[in-house]
């Protein structure tokens, strides 16, 4: 996982510049053409049996190498496709879309291991991300323009690199957010991924059904909340998005006092909608507030304040948990996040921004 993120952190910054001066579209087929070739080798070495350490070390390098490029540029490309008339239904269906897949694809990857092999799961994606490539052939949007697209890059390589520092700064809302879900995300990743599976399996001694239940009631949480405001017009954002973090930091910091599956998933269902209102409001609020031109830069930034303390993140999370104890630790890291939301929602930027 580490080698995963690592070429992520590393090259997040400067994926922007290439995002914001090459056809979108045609990075991201790119991109995902690379990523076939890559399951797809790796099909053939699992049915072979030829996978390694070594093997799977130097994949995912590639692969987050791939995903660098992915991210920003499918952010920026439905930058330009998501058109104010629809920016809030296109939104929420996007994210409905990516909680359906989280909801399934665990399982079907599960079934698909248990009952044939890991190289028959390797192989469905390969086809599943060709599928994709055959998707994004039929997207058309124009590359985007810039002042620049006529000077060599490496001229324009400081320039380029600090445009998108330069557009942040334009907005406290962009900027303060940034900073501040650089400390939240810490919270959220640690009390989901690390401090969340250890209190169901080795403290509450659930089933692994439970952890499944949990899963999928996140889920739905989180698509309730999408289909909601995809059918409003929001207004005070700035209030209704860091209000949102407050009801997710709370619900996360209760996971330290229920026992129950049923407890657990209510609260996971609560913190997951009430996140997925956030992630809502702050995508459509990029998509409004920077210009077509300079959004691979931003959204690459975004991505790597949101990704850059995660690893060490991780790993406090885990030494936290060991020193005081995984509860404490679940409700500390939970306490954490609400007092930095709270102290953003007293910025009067944040109030105001609407």
């Amino acid at each position: 996982m580490g080698l995963l993120m690592l070429p992520q952190v590393i090259l997040l910054p400067f994926a922007g510049m290439i995002v914001d001066r090459v056809s979108r579209t045609k990075l991201l087929i790119i991109t995902e053409l690379v990523r076939c070739i890559l399951v797809g080798i790796l099909t053939c070495l699992s049915l072979l049996q030829y996978l390694s350490i070594t093997t799977l070390s130097i994949f995912v390098v590639m692969y987050g190498m791939m995903n660098a490029l992915f991210q920003p540029a499918y952010m920026a490309l439905r930058a330009q496709v998501f058109t104010e008339d629809i920016r809030n239904a296109a939104l929420s269906l996007t994210q409905i879309s990516q909680e359906l897949a989280r909801l399934v694809a665990p399982v079907l990857g599960g079934a698909m291991v248990g009952l044939i092999s890991v190289g028959a799961g390797f192989g469905t994606v390969a086809v599943l991300l060709f599928i994709s490539i055959v998707v994004l052939t039929f997207v058309r949007v124009d590359k985007p323009t810039s002042k620049n697209d006529t000077s060599p890059v490496l001229h324009n390589f400081r320039h380029e690199l600090l445009g998108g520092f330069i557009e942040i700064r334009k907005h406290p809302w962009i900027w303060i957010t940034i900073l501040a879900f650089t400390i939240i995300n810490i919270g959220f990743a640690g009390i989901t991924t690390i401090l969340l599976p250890w209190l169901m399996k080795v403290h509450l001694h659930l089933s692994d059904l439970s952890y499944g239940l949990v899963s999928s009631a996140g889920a739905i949480g989180a698509i309730i909340a999408a289909l909601f405001y995809g059918r409003k017009s929001t207004h005070r954002r700035g209030y209704v998005a860091y209000i949102s973090v407050l009801i997710n930091s709370v619900a996360l910091a209760c996971l330290a006092f229920v026992s129950t599956t049923v407890g657990i998933m209510m609260l996971i269902a609560i913190a997951n909608g009430a996140i997925m209102v956030f992630a809502l409001i702050w995508e459509g609020s990029l998509l409004e507030l920077v210009p077509e031109e300079s959004y691979g830069r931003v959204a690459s930034l975004d991505l790597f304040g949101s990704w850059t303390l995660l690893p060490i993140g991780n790993v406090m999370s885990g030494w936290l948990a060991s020193w005081l104890g995984g509860v404490e630790a679940i409700w500390l890291e939970g306490t954490l996040m609400f007092c930095v939301a709270l102290g953003v929602l007293f910025i009067p930027a944040i109030r105001r921004f609407n």
